[in-house]
């Protein structure tokens, strides 16, 4: 079984992803850490995020990098939203993306354009949002708690930035998959929105069965 779960910045995608992926017993792949490692090594080499093929030199990097705690600051975050916009960048990574979903077995991957891109046939496609302002407060908390001093308005700031510059991209913007169902997560606690995630997978699953 595939599970593509798509949404923006801190709208708790990777939260149900995760989630997912425990109680289906999957693997499961984050596709933003790539764009993240991509922008880490942009940085790391002092490449130029803006231009193409300084994003495309820096797809060659050592898997391990994955497993950088420092993928998650927001200040890679930013950098990734400006690689991810190249069209070579995401072909670089498009095929990497495409064998993690082929695995025997199925997996779950949470990313922009898993639904519409990476796996267009998934079994179940969950599309992940949540109100600016409480994806904003969700993130400034987290950075807050790891000591980060940025202020809430600069956050919101950024996520704005974001959203507009996925969502604006000509290549694989972020947008909901026809076929996919919405679970807003705005006032929905974590434990929550884990139970809704499931039974929308499993509503879908079983549409699917009948269908066959």
């Amino acid at each position: 079984m595939i599970i593509a779960v798509d949404g923006p910045a801190a709208s708790g995608k990777g939260t149900v992803a995760r989630a997912l992926a425990r109680h289906y017993g999957l693997p499961h792949l984050d596709t933003g850490l790539l764009y993240r490692a991509v922008a880490a090594n942009v940085r790391a080499h002092d490449l130029d995020p803006a231009i193409e093929a300084d994003a495309v030199a820096a797809c060659d990097f050592d898997e391990r990098l994955l497993t950088d705690p420092s993928l998650r600051d927001d200040a890679v975050g930013a950098l990734a939203s400006i690689v991810s916009a190249h069209p070579l960048v995401r072909s670089a990574l498009f095929q990497r993306q495409k064998r993690f979903a082929a695995q025997t077995g199925g997996a779950v991957l949470d990313g922009r354009d898993i639904a519409t891109v990476i796996a267009p046939d998934a079994d179940a496609k969950l599309f992940v949002k949540a109100t600016p302002q409480i994806r904003a407060r969700r993130r400034h908390t987290e950075l807050a708690a790891r000591g980060d001093t940025t202020s809430f308005d600069r956050v919101l700031a950024d996520i704005r930035v974001r959203d507009t510059r996925d969502s604006a991209r000509s290549t694989a913007p972020l947008v909901q998959a026809v076929d996919a169902v919405l679970l807003d997560t705005s006032f929905l606690s974590i434990e929550a929105s884990v139970r809704r995630a499931i039974e929308l997978v499993e509503a879908q699953v079983r549409r699917a069965d009948v269908q066959a």
